[in-house]
């Protein structure tokens, strides 16, 4: 094996390390796939309360609703912008925690109610 991995570094050097980096990314974002898998599917992260420490994007997965319609009920814009926690969002709009968190799930709601797919 230590024979073939020298005659590929010194005949083949940028294809092994071109080999090396897509083999290494391939690991990563599997592990991370099977990781993200594994947390979505426990019962314990569907529809947890709305805290503050939550991103909309968590929300959104956790609920399982389009992150748009979580956006929407925040007033964010539409375009993806930085990750900022619940409690972040409602300091810098002077909102109270549990006012935004209601927003929210009215909106969840809503768009449950109109979407049969929904649970």
């Amino acid at each position: 094996m230590a024979g073939a991995l020298g005659f590929l570094w010194r005949h083949h050097r940028i294809a092994l390390l071109s080999f090396s980096a897509v083999l290494v990314l391939t690991v990563f974002f599997g592990v991370r796939a099977v990781l993200f898998g594994l947390y979505w599917s426990d019962p314990a992260h569907r529809d947890q309360s709305i805290q503050g420490w939550m991103t909309p994007r968590y929300i959104a997965q956790s609920w399982s609703v389009p992150p748009e319609v979580v956006g929407t009920a925040l007033g964010l814009p539409p375009e993806p912008g930085k990750r900022i926690r619940l409690e972040d969002l409602a300091a810098e709009q002077g909102v109270p925690l549990p006012v935004l968190a209601a927003q929210v799930e009215a909106a969840i709601a809503a768009f449950r109610a109109t979407d049969p797919s929904q649970p």
